[in-house]
């Protein structure tokens, strides 16, 4: 299973130089999109929700992730897969059913499990989980982190309280990861949340930061510093990325009107990469298309998964 997923079997090694930031950037976009596309098609069942917009952030935080360190997503979690290993033929061979996924084709696009990655579809479900992973890694590997991405909407939850309740008691290296994109499925969160993140945090006394930037060279600088806190024992972290939702909730499912849509578009961050280097822009994501409907068309010709594999 794991030579499967490391050498796929088409001979189609990822061609970005594994840090490139734009490779990654795009090359995740480019798969949401062929998720788009072959759902359209009618080559998938079930649901997906896919991270268009948002690619920034796992790409941003990925590189600071220490190999010990665990990562619980969420259901709009292939960005945090791909960044993390690189793997979109085990992750479409998941989705698809197919030969090489990486739980088999049993977990699909939002239940996967490799190593130290957990993605899924439960909302909140993940932060209880990280604090009892983080309080072991306290004891048995200090220095290790536990990481968390949630969306705004997952503040609704009472898991959530709870889990950063203890995190703040017990000073756990847990790292709250808020992907706020400004809706929750179809409601925006001026609707669903009262207060704002940052005072949720402060009720535990969690310090917290509010990332605009788009840039993850950036975002690295300014979170390697709190970051470094967490690993040395002081206490969990909320970073809160203010992220913009460019495709549906999932599927074909989006309800905002146009002004809504093109506000989301407006704070892409492709359009700074497009001001700064058009043509640098339209090679590389010319290359990351390309390579992923290379990918997409040697999944699709695997025979379908025995789903005996074990995950991760």
């Amino acid at each position: 299973m794991t030579d499967l997923l490391d050498r796929p079997p088409g001979g189609l090694p990822y061609p970005g130089g594994g840090g490139d930031d734009l490779e990654l950037m795009l090359m995740i976009r480019a798969f949401e999109y062929k998720l788009l596309d072959l759902f359209a098609a009618g080559m998938l069942n079930g649901t997906t929700h896919t991270c268009l917009g948002q690619e920034h952030v796992p790409v941003a935080l990925s590189p600071l992730m220490d190999p010990r360190d665990h990562v619980f997503s969420n259901h709009r979690g292939h960005g945090h897969y791909l960044a993390r290993y690189r793997d979109p033929h085990g992750l479409l061979a998941e989705i698809m059913g197919r030969e090489g996924a990486v739980c088999g084709g049993v977990g699909g696009s939002q239940h996967v499990h490799r190593d130290r990655y957990m993605s899924t579809g439960v909302q909140g479900e993940s932060l209880p989980v990280a604090a009892g992973v983080a309080l072991h890694l306290s004891r048995a590997e200090p220095g290790a982190a536990a990481w968390a991405y949630i969306g705004d909407g997952t503040f609704g939850e009472g898991a959530v309280y709870e889990a950063l309740n203890i995190a703040a008691l017990w000073r756990l290296p847990v790292v709250v990861v808020v992907e706020n994109n400004g809706i929750a499925q179809s409601t925006p969160t001026s609707a669903h949340l009262a207060g704002t993140i940052a005072g949720r945090a402060a009720a535990f006394g969690v310090p917290h930061l509010a990332i605009g930037s788009t840039d993850p060279a950036e975002i690295r600088d300014i979170v390697a510093g709190p970051l470094g806190h967490v690993r040395a024992g002081r206490g969990p972290l909320v970073l809160e990325f203010r992220a913009h939702r460019l495709g549906p909730h999932s599927k074909g499912d989006d309800t905002r009107d146009e002004q809504a849509l093109r506000e989301a578009s407006a704070g892409d961050w492709y359009h700074r990469y497009a001001e700064a280097d058009p043509a640098g822009l339209a090679r590389v994501e010319s290359e990351q298309r390309a390579y992923v409907a290379a990918v997409a068309d040697e999944v699709a010709a695997r025979p379908p998964s025995t789903g005996r594999a074990a995950c991760g």
